[in-house]
């Protein structure tokens, strides 16, 4: 039975995707999780895998196409299936060869034809065409927008750095003296926001903002931990190590389980406390920061759990994230350990209800039981907790068994 492919939503905030690649065709046979195109938000490149077998029957919307979330972008189904498209609910469907013409027309629309309005007081404008127009310092109010409702897409762009290459060059004004009350020696350069360094900062400002946030910090004695690891370890071959993020993902599910009101999402007059225990993994790149997530951390074994946060960790440096990979994240654990960094304390990643910064693993000098000065081996981890959804005391429980869990690391391979 024919079935629609949807632009799918990889974020809470998420309304549109730009469909850049249809990595297959119509009429090419697909599995299921195999990739079918790869679509774009304002944080990263996603790979949109198919979620059954069959075969492609058709696609409904081009390559640089801008597609609101929800919204059909293929069909798939049997080889021999008659497919009825008005039964799918596709309101109307466009022939490929309407669709071709269509794109040679704006192709070749000279620049002077008007555009059609754009909404009042603020230009659409895709998330790829802004993020090439700011990172080639191109003004937008310059550009006249070819997509739907005027919106400047990213041929727009395309086209108009085309005229500028043809158009002769103007004479460089002198330059103009800038009078600033405390000039640098050295000057300074100038680095416009990419379209994720905005989201993560209008994300984080709202988190601070909206989140009333408070913050807890525990000493985990990680002795018995890096020597289950290294046990573990030698049991292993290279590439399915596990890491010391992968005892602590573990040991936050394990807590989580025990403290399911720290796996809660803030919801406006409600708190959801979810039955999944997907952690986030904070995962740094040049472009920005992303999260993620590994899946029902509670019930998956350690192996388990370093196979899956290598592989998405692996694709999320190389920007190639499938849509799973960024969406129904609980809790995030952030770890700076890797670059030596002691402790921190991490900002909330909306709605979810608390992040984990989680600090090196060091060896330091500690006193025992016996007043005794010694070396000990020591991991520091903040919570921070938003105070709308769980309290001091509770956040205080949840490190605790998270402690007792690394501290008693058989707990981790039970």
């Amino acid at each position: 039975m024919a079935e629609l492919i949807l632009m799918p939503k990889l974020g809470f905030d998420m309304a549109e995707g730009t469909l850049i690649e249809w990595v297959k065709k119509a009429g090419d046979p697909v599995a299921e999780n195999e990739v079918i195109a790869i679509i774009e938000t304002d944080k990263a490149s996603v790979e949109v895998p198919s979620f059954r077998s069959g075969v492609l029957r058709a696609l409904l919307v081009e390559e640089g196409t801008v597609v609101p979330v929800g919204q059909p972008i293929a069909v798939i189904g049997a080889a021999d299936e008659k497919i009825d498209l008005a039964a799918l609910g596709v309101e109307k469907a466009v022939p490929e060869e309407e669709r071709e013409a269509a794109a040679i027309a704006v192709a070749v629309a000279p620049v002077s034809e008007p555009s059609p309005p754009a909404e009042a007081g603020r230009r659409a404008i895709s998330p790829v065409a802004r993020r090439m127009a700011e990172e080639l310092g191109i003004d937008l109010n310059r550009i006249r927008g070819s997509g739907p409702g005027g919106r400047i897409i990213k041929r727009d762009i395309e086209e108009h750095l085309k005229q500028l290459e043809q158009a002769p060059r103007p004479a460089p004004p002198p330059p103009i003296p800038i009078p600033s009350a405390a000039p640098a020696e050295e000057g300074y350069q100038v680095e416009p926001l990419s379209p994720m360094r905005q989201t993560i900062g209008r994300r984080m400002v709202e988190s601070k903002q909206q989140a009333p946030h408070f913050y807890i910090t525990i000493e985990v004695d990680m002795e018995a931990a890096m020597a289950l690891r290294e046990q573990l370890n030698a049991l292993l071959p290279e590439g399915e190590k596990i890491s010391v993020n992968d005892l602590v993902i573990k040991a936050a599910a394990i807590a989580l389980r025990q403290f399911p009101r720290l796996n809660a999402s803030f919801a406006g007059n409600e708190i959801h406390i979810h039955h999944q225990i997907n952690i986030g993994i904070a995962v740094a790149r040049e472009a920005g920061l992303v999260t993620t997530v590994v899946r029902d951390c509670d019930k998956k074994s350690l192996s388990q759990i370093a196979r899956e946060a290598r592989e998405l960790i692996g694709r999320a440096r190389e920007g190639k994230m499938r849509a799973e990979d960024m969406v129904g994240g609980t809790f995030t654990v952030s770890n700076l350990g890797m670059f030596g960094v002691e402790d921190f304390v991490a900002i909330i990643n909306p709605p979810q209800a608390a992040i984990l910064a989680v600090g090196a693993v060091r060896r330091v000098p500690v006193v025992n039981d016996q007043d005794q000065l010694r070396v000990g081996t020591r991991m520091k981890a903040t919570l921070s907790a938003d105070h709308r959804v769980t309290d001091g005391a509770e956040a205080a429980r949840f490190l605790q068994a998270f402690k007792a869990a690394l501290e008693q690391p058989m707990r981790l391979v039970l």
